[in-house]
């Protein structure tokens, strides 16, 4: 299991410096680092965050979004509409519920599609594990540079550390 502050202090090093989101509980334990190092901007709605993150590119930032996927489809939209067509990239980082059946029946669809998905409306993906953690950061720092667009790195449950141990 990879220790939240040490993936948050990846994505610092290779650049990404604009964090906001909407809080899921795979995702807890980074939220909670990203707030105790006073760089997390909570939103109301993923849209709303997608769009954060845009202003925040075009003021200079490297921006991430943190959501769960069902978040995803709330901002399909934004993301097609608005970062896909102006070339405006930004790190999805997106908590798989629903992955291989199990979870709450609300996120047995999205979880089973998600992958899909993200290949139809052609936005990169990659999901993190333990062993190639260095690899996927350091991936996910070149894709944005070079497509420009939104890239999504996938959590799964367990990857990194939660609030509860």
């Amino acid at each position: 299991m990879i220790d939240s502050d040490v993936f948050v202090q990846a994505l610092q090093d290779v650049g990404v410096n604009f964090f906001t989101g909407v809080p899921d509980s795979i995702l807890g334990g980074v939220i909670a680092e990203l707030m105790i190092r006073g760089v997390y901007i909570p939103a109301v709605r993923e849209d709303e965050a997608v769009g954060m993150a845009a202003g925040a590119y075009m003021a200079g930032k490297v921006p991430a979004v943190l959501m769960q996927n069902s978040g995803l489809g709330t901002c399909l939209n934004t993301l097609m509409s608005l970062n896909l067509i102006y070339r405006q990239p930004c790190l999805l980082i997106v908590s798989w519920r629903g992955q291989g059946g199990s979870d709450a029946p609300e996120h047995r669809v999205m979880g089973e599609v998600m992958p899909q998905l993200l290949d139809t409306v052609r936005i990169p993906h990659r999901t993190l594990t333990e062993k190639t953690a260095v690899e996927d950061v350091r991936w996910v720092a070149d894709t944005l540079r070079k497509t420009q667009v939104p890239v999504v790195l996938i959590l799964t449950k367990g990857v990194v550390k939660g609030l509860q141990p």
